[in-house]
């Protein structure tokens, strides 16, 4: 570990070089690439320092505890387990630095909310998912702007497409992608009894025009006049727009801007995006064969998490993990859920399980 952490420290003054030249300064794509990877090799250097700094300060307790005598002896002894508590404990947080980087670690996130099963209910709880995500949003500072959405009859959201922006986006929400099951008594039943409904989210990494080129002679653009719920018109003039890539069959119509530009402009955003994110799981599903897509079916069995009002508590099916804070959840406290997510998927990685 000494060795790569030299290593990584001439590469790190290699790429501070690199950034001092004007040539690439002037190169905004190789100027922004090289500023990504400073910030990762700052942060695993600083990490690699760290390590190195307590393993000599564990190696320097245990000379002079061999050396102690008499009653100093005890309080070397004490010092030594400290520091080898210390060593241990970076030595941790150094090789989780050390764990490959996720490629859309530095990438804004397109975040997709449907209601699946459940009819109305299921509008309804995929209106709720997106108000927990436009709060968590606003917790962490982040901004988000919503690209398409699609109100129910009851005030629910048949689906609603969002763009989120900020530090660490896609660290923090890549997780909760799939289906999310709700049981709760819908406001649309009179009996009081308990329904289940699922919605699904899926979460993409924002793709750049650099992630992903689009040949224009791939696509069909097709443009009609904009309808709301009940198929109502929203404006006279043929604003929205279609967007079809041809060789993958991927679809994007957006209608929510009354400029017929500015819908092809959010709608290609999310095509480069979901292409994207589709040839990210065409190359994992040849490391995996079992791999499976974030939604699957959307179905009620098919579920990541479920929220059950009754008992105000919210399970996580991955990592067994339950909270019984649905009502703080439902607020946009997600913190929880998240940070234990995210520790699972560093173990797994430690251990060689993904």
């Amino acid at each position: 570990m000494l060795e790569r952490l030299e290593r990584l420290i001439d590469e790190l003054r290699n790429v501070e070089t690199q950034l001092g030249d004007p040539a690439v300064a002037s190169d905004r794509n190789r100027f922004a690439e090289l500023g990504r990877r400073h910030a990762e090799l700052a942060a695993i250097v600083a990490a690699g320092r760290r390590w190195r700094d307590a393993v000599e300060d564990l190696e320097a307790a245990r000379e002079m505890f061999a050396e102690a005598g008499g009653s100093d002896r005890e309080e070397y002894r004490e010092l030594v387990n400290v520091s080898q508590t210390e060593a241990e404990r970076a030595e941790e947080e150094f090789r989780l630095q050390l764990l490959p980087r996720d490629p859309n670690d530095a990438k804004n996130v397109i975040l997709e909310i449907r209601g699946a099963e459940g009819g109305e209910e299921a509008n309804l709880f995929a209106r709720d998912l997106f108000e927990m995500y436009r709060n968590y949003a606003s917790s962490r500072g982040w901004k988000m702007e919503i690209l398409e959405a699609h109100p129910s009859e009851l005030g629910g959201l048949s689906d609603v497409t969002a763009l989120v922006k900020g530090e660490g986006v896609w660290t923090r929400l890549k997780h909760e992608g799939g289906p999310h099951r709700v049981q709760r008594v819908p406001v649309t039943e009179s009996q009081g009894r308990i329904h289940t409904s699922s919605a699904t989210v899926s979460v993409l990494p924002e793709a750049e025009e650099v992630d992903v080129r689009i040949d224009p002679n791939d696509l069909q653009i097709d443009v009609y006049r904009s309808s709301g719920p009940g198929g109502q018109s929203v404006n006279t003039t043929d604003s929205a727009v279609r967007v079809t890539h041809l060789p993958t069959g991927v679809v994007v119509a957006m209608q929510d801007e009354k400029s017929q530009l500015q819908n092809k402009e959010k709608a290609l955003r999310v095509l480069r995006s979901r292409l994207l994110k589709l040839r990210q799981d065409e190359q994992a599903a040849e490391l995996s064969a079992q791999r499976r897509g974030q939604v699957g079916g959307g179905g009620r069995g098919e579920k990541i998490r479920t929220y059950n009002f009754k008992e105000n508590r919210v399970t996580d099916h991955r990592i067994g993990l339950t909270l019984y804070k649905l009502d703080r959840i439902l607020g946009g406290d997600l913190d929880e859920l998240v940070e234990a997510l995210m520790s699972d998927e560093r173990q797994r990685q430690l251990s060689g399980d993904d």
